[in-house]
């Protein structure tokens, strides 16, 4: 197989496999950007790996792949980024968040999740959560995702124009869900006036920006009722556009649909119609078989949030058991009040451990399962295969370059084990989203940190003086 063939043939196989062949194209010719590496890790099943190689960039797409030194012989950019000790790879994408949340990190830990979100959460929202929260708290989690080399993450937080805003300026790519509640939340009375205005983001989003994706993010099936779920599903239907939701969260949400509607909350928003659409749903804890069989054969995709699971005793997903079922498992962090950081490297090698130890077997969600959850199968479970997770020609160029240079990371011998088991989100070096430089060598080049850290300030200050008062009642 060409995976196994070592060095310069390895990368010529793959670049004539990818590229169409390298004698087709002029000599010389003059790409926006070259992203070398000592391994490009693309992620795709028929050529994974190519050593020495190279990323040719032009425009917003991937246009060639193949080694450094036939790359090289056909293609001077105006822009390189040097491979030296680095791992060029697929972005990481993170499949479920709560941007803003960052300026709840650290709130309140070790709680349930009902007595998380009803006595500290919502409240804390109602009286804090402005259009300066959300700029705030999206910007400082777009510096964590830059530096962490996430290029795209779904994301479901109120004030989503705003989330956009920020998105567009610091150049990454999101799927951006409208949340419609049947309660008060911030900047709404209830559910006529959320849907309506959920609604009208979509279609004033809808082929504004190509890195911005908006959707429809009802919030769960505990806070909306099944006659405004199916408003949700006639509507995105007619939009065509897509649907984020949590489901099968914890063992409270299982009981309380069961009370009422007796099944279980995959089976109830099925019925509804809502895995008639193309809908990214986060969580996917509490499932039985035939809730696994009817995620698989509508293809919905599951997010599994194993850290933000784990700190809020919700349960641990049956991730294996939809895996082989065929159900598009990808990754995501939850907001940063539940986990408390957007570190993705850290969701991949939890999965991996996790289920291992859960399962009893070693063997359990190898690494390269891992890896492909939080790219590969990723975009597939947010309905982005054919544009991103993997390096591919014609294919967005979302790309990272990880160093595996330094003295901790020796010795070296199998580059799937050390980015899942050995590397953390600072060994990221560079971050690129439809080929536009975010950061390069630890500097993120597309924010500027001080505004960012006085804005942050600022909030924190607000919330800290709140928790202070909450404590002395």
């Amino acid at each position: 197989m060409i995976s196994r063939l070592a060095g310069p043939v390895a990368g010529l196989l793959a670049c004539v496999a990818l590229a169409g062949g390298l004698g087709s194209g002029p000599a010389h010719a003059a790409p926006d950007l070259i992203i070398y590496g000592d391994y490009i890790l693309t992620m795709d099943p028929q050529q994974p790996e190519i050593r020495d190689g190279a990323v040719v960039v032009e425009g917003d797409r991937i246009v060639a792949l193949g080694s450094h030194q036939e790359i090289d012989a056909r293609y001077v950019a105006s822009r390189t980024l040097p491979g030296a000790g680095r791992v060029v790879m697929p972005g990481l994408i993170n499949g479920h968040t709560h941007t803003a949340m960052t300026l709840f990190r650290g709130m309140v830990d070790d709680l349930d999740l009902m007595t998380w979100l009803n006595q500290y959460v919502f409240p804390m929202e109602g009286r804090f959560v402005t259009p300066a929260f959300i700029r705030a708290g999206t910007g400082l989690a777009c510096w964590e995702m830059i530096q962490g080399g996430t290029t795209t993450f779904v994301d479901m937080y109120f004030y989503p124009d705003d989330i956009a805003a920020v998105v567009q300026d610091c150049g990454l790519r999101a799927v951006i869900g409208a949340p419609h509640i049947d309660y008060p939340s911030p900047g709404f009375k209830g559910w006529d006036d959320s849907f309506a205005a959920a609604e009208d983001f979509v279609r004033r989003w809808q082929g504004k920006d190509p890195r911005i994706t908006p959707a429809f993010a009802p919030h769960a099936p505990y806070t909306v009722v099944p006659e405004h779920l199916r408003a949700t599903v006639e509507k995105a239907a007619e939009l065509k556009a897509p649907i984020s939701m949590h489901l099968a969260e914890a063992p409270a949400e299982s009981e309380f649909v069961a009370q009422q509607y007796q099944t279980t909350p995959v089976q109830h928003v099925a019925k509804i119609g809502m895995y008639d659409q193309p809908l990214i749903a986060a969580h996917m804890v509490q499932l039985n078989a035939e809730d696994i069989a009817l995620t698989a054969q509508a293809g919905v995709g599951a997010i599994h949030n194993p850290t933000s699971n784990m700190k809020l005793g919700a349960g641990i997903s049956p991730v294996p058991a939809m895996l082989a079922a065929g159900v598009n498992v990808g990754l995501g962090t939850d907001g940063a009040a539940s986990n408390n950081d957007l570190d993705m490297w850290e969701e991949i090698r939890m999965a991996a451990l996790l289920h291992k130890v859960n399962s009893g077997d070693p063997t359990e969600l190898p690494a390269g399962q891992a890896l492909a959850m939080a790219t590969r199968l990723g975009a597939a479970a947010i309905h982005k295969a054919g544009e991103i997770g993997q390096l591919k020609v014609g294919m967005q160029a979302d790309v990272i370059q990880v160093a595996v240079d330094k003295t901790r990371h020796q010795p070296l011998y199998d580059i799937t084990s050390h980015l899942v088991y050995v590397l953390d989100s600072t060994d990221v070096v560079s971050t690129v989203v439809a080929g536009q430089v975010l950061m390069q060598d630890r500097k993120v080049l597309s924010m500027d940190e001080a505004a960012l850290r006085r804005q942050v300030a600022e909030r924190s200050a607000e919330i800290r003086a709140a928790l202070a008062a909450k404590e002395d009642d």
